[in-house]
Order: structure tokens, then sequence, then C-alpha cells
């Protein structure tokens, strides 16, 4: 795959393509990052930090993300900003090539391998990650993930490239109340195939943890 240069944007968490990520832009090199989007492509590399703090630099982070494009932005008048992102496909961090006004990064696609997940796999995780809320839920402990609808795991955006279920298996892996290192290794797996049978090994583990709780 050919490689490009891309804007950066470390988190502390891992977006999924096709899932929304909300920012508020404080940091002065993410404000020029996110001005300099909009006043191009609007997209944006998104990568997980593996230690330290997106705050000041100096942290680790992961070689593969998510490319992102803003759909909504707004500034205020201090300069910050309220941006609502999507996720439209894995990317690879081939080098870093600087930090200054923010990081950039030299990335290449990063597709999954085209095999299709058959719906027995696909309502498997999803019965697995269904228990998972339902059991978090019982608990009280409240996931950035309470907002989203299982029920709704199928239904794909019109703009959707990811066959073979792809799609529906991303908002799954979204909708699951894992971790942020969890979700890392389901952004990394190789294909829908992988990605599934790990979604459903660690929603069904959590599942059991919670369920010893009640």
């Amino acid at each position: 795959m050919p490689e490009r240069l891309l804007p950066m944007f470390p988190l502390g968490t891992v977006l999924f393509p096709g899932a929304l990520l909300p920012l508020h832009v404080f940091e002065e090199r993410y404000r020029a990052l996110v001005a300099d989007c909009l006043a191009g492509a609007r997209c944006f590399g998104v990568v997980l930090i593996e230690r330290g703090s997106e705050v000041g630099g100096g942290d680790q982070r992961v070689g593969v993300g998510t490319e992102a494009h803003i759909e909504a932005a707004r500034s205020f008048d201090d300069g910050r900003w309220a941006v609502i992102a999507r996720g439209v496909r894995r990317i690879e961090v081939a080098e870093w090539v600087g930090e200054a006004p923010y990081p950039c990064a030299a990335v290449c696609e990063a597709p999954d391998t085209e095999d299709d997940i058959d719906e027995l796999s696909l309502e498997g995780a999803a019965q697995a990650v269904r228990r998972v809320r339902a059991l978090a839920s019982e608990l009280g402990h409240a996931t950035s993930t309470d907002h989203l609808d299982v029920g709704d795991e199928a239904a794909a955006r019109p703009d959707d490239d990811v066959g073979g279920g792809g799609a529906a298996l991303w908002r799954l892996c979204d909708m699951a109340p894992l971790t942020a290192f969890d979700r890392q290794r389901l952004l990394e797996a190789p294909g829908h195939r992988a990605r599934a049978a790990l979604l459903t090994e660690l929603a069904v583990a959590l599942g059991d943890d919670l369920g010893g709780l009640q």
C-alpha cells in the first residue's frame, strides 16, 4: 500500500471504523490540527497511547490506528474546538515524521483480509455483547457505550465499504464495554473472522467475571 502523510491525534481510546468520536480540543497543537484539517481533506489519524498522555507530548503510541473524518466542528471564542469525527478505515503508521505544529506520520491503509463472517458467528458475538452490557447495567457499571443499541448492530451506513458483515462487526466491537487495550486487540485482528472470534471470547470472559459479582 502507498504511504501518505496524515495529521495524527494520539488518544487514550481506540476508534473503530464507522464509529463516532466526539472531541473537546483544547491543547494548542491540536487546535492547529483541527483548523488545518477543516481547510483541507478534513481527515486525521487516531492511534492509542500505550504510555504517557496526549497533553504535552512524550507519549508512546501503537502502530495501528484509524483514519477519521471530521463530520462537524464548532469553534469557541477562546480557541477551543468541539469536534465530531467518524472512523473511516484502519491505518498503519510507517514512520512518525514530526511533532510540530502537531504530530504527523507517514501511514498506509491496513485493510482486513477479505473473509466474510457467517451469520452464526456474528450472532454469537452479538449475544455475548448483549449479555455483558446487560450485566454491566445491572451492576451499575456505566460505560462509554451505554447510548448504543445492540439491536441495531447490523444496520450499516449507506456509505459503508466494509463487506461480508464487517460493518456490523465493527459496530459490535464499539458496543462492547472493553478496556482500551482489548479494543486495540480487536482493531489489530487480521480479518473479520478472527475479530468476531476474539470479540466473542473477550465478551464471554468479561460477562463471566461480572456474573460472578452478582
